[in-house]
């Protein structure tokens, strides 16, 4: 039984998958790197890259589909090759006993609204583990002051144009600003502008914490629109998921779709292109929950013949491939955690 999704309940592009990410969701301190090392606007996309905005993006029945039974495809080169260590007898003992874990009340069966518990656990748990392996304090105050962030994050670097450097800046500090001011806990008021851990996670990661999302809108625009007149329109939405290796490329069949999409629900005025509010509603669509709607995918992928609505340990080990691809198994690295880590 496959879940299908309605062009209303298709999941915003950051929500999908962790690994890998889309360049506009990653903190400058790594942009600024690969900037420095590499010539992105050259590079090419990878075959994963393709397949991430085809599951991401493409709408309809493909909406949530998962990628398949190839470790590298889901989890990206890193992981896989941690899986790759393990027999598939390993991988599904060890995915059995995170099954144990999800399954709160002990019954044998997992169902969605456990599963979704599960997901939002290890979504918290993360966030968490990122921002303290990330966090720099020069001072040990506990806190993080804009000008340690910047030496941390800039001192060593050269860019090619002061440009560059500038607009880098100039971004970072708004959103740094924004994560002080929201009071995760303390905020301005308490630091001066300060970040503590809970306001840095939400600097590194601004579309899972409500009150960032007038940044996430914002750098979404500034990312996808080119021609810099404030609006997505149809061929800036399409070009920045869709990257041809060659220019005679046969073009997938989801961009299609995303076309479709767009003129029919993104652009909801009918004036062919996205402003401010309709970027919202894309980003963030009222009523859509991401640890729901993986669940309920999960479940659909994974149910038997019996379609109750609950899995089986047996069930989730038939389909361990498509829960090595979701936040269930926090995209694989679970498995590699001792049991009382989870």
């Amino acid at each position: 039984m496959t879940t299908a999704m309605t062009a209303t309940t298709t999941p915003p592009p950051f929500q999908r998958q962790r690994l890998p990410l889309p360049l506009r969701w990653l903190p400058a301190l790594l942009l600024a790197l690969l900037l420095a090392t590499a010539n992105l606007a050259a590079a090419k996309p990878t075959a994963d890259e393709k397949q991430r905005h085809a599951g991401t993006r493409g709408g309809g029945d493909d909406t949530l589909r998962a990628v398949g039974s190839d470790p590298e495809a889901v989890l990206g080169s890193y992981a896989a090759r941690e899986l790759h260590s393990l027999s598939p007898q390993e991988t599904k003992e060890r995915l059995g006993k995170i099954v144990d874990r999800m399954d709160a009340d002990g019954d044998g069966l997992v169902s969605e609204e456990e599963l979704a518990a599960w997901i939002r656990l290890t979504q918290r748990r993360w966030l968490h583990e990122d921002a303290e392996q990330r966090w720099r304090d020069p001072n040990g105050d506990g806190r993080l002051s804009w000008d340690e962030y910047r030496n941390a994050t800039y001192g060593g670097l050269s860019f090619e144009t002061a440009d560059s450097y500038s607009r880098l800046l100039a971004r970072d500090k708004r959103r740094f600003d924004a994560a002080a001011a929201g009071g995760v806990s303390g905020g301005a008021a308490a630091g001066g502008g300060e970040l503590s851990r809970g306001e840095f996670a939400a600097f590194l990661h601004p579309s899972s914490f409500g009150h960032m999302s007038d940044i996430v809108i914002t750098e979404t625009i500034e990312d996808v629109d080119k021609d810099g007149d404030g609006f997505i329109d149809l061929e800036e939405y399409i070009a920045d998921m869709y990257h041809p290796a060659e220019p005679a490329e046969t073009e997938p069949e989801w961009v299609e779709t995303e076309r479709q999409q767009f003129r029919r629900f993104r652009d909801s005025d009918g004036d062919g292109r996205m402003g401010r509010e309709e970027v919202r509603a894309w980003l963030l669509p009222v009523g859509y929950e991401h640890a729901h709607a993986e669940a309920r995918h999960l479940v659909g992928e994974a149910d038997g013949g019996d379609e109750d609505g609950k899995l089986s340990k047996e069930e989730v080990l038939a389909k361990w491939s498509v829960f090595l691809g979701s936040q269930a198994t926090n995209y694989g690295d679970d498995l590699n955690r001792r049991h009382e880590e989870l």
